[in-house]
């Protein structure tokens, strides 16, 4: 979550939606890596939790995700 963090910390003016999405399934598959090598850690509170800090931070920078933006590549 750091380094999504500083990432969106970076940006200086709003990426096109291309580079959001882009942005977004980077951390996603992250976490798919993350999830299997620890034994899919990830259930249904931590998704949920996950998707609104996601969508938060997406927030801080001026882009409002509509639905869940992480579905498309989400295994958790």
């Amino acid at each position: 979550m750091d380094s999504f963090l500083c990432i969106l910390e970076q940006i200086e003016i709003l990426p096109d939606e291309k580079g959001i999405l882009r942005i977004v399934k980077d951390v996603v598959i992250k976490f798919n890596e993350l999830n299997e090598k620890y034994d899919y850690f990830i259930e249904t509170l931590e998704r949920e939790e996950l998707c609104e800090f996601i969508d938060e931070a997406l927030r801080t920078i001026g882009y409002n995700p509509k639905g869940d933006i992480t579905e498309k590549w989400r295994e958790w």
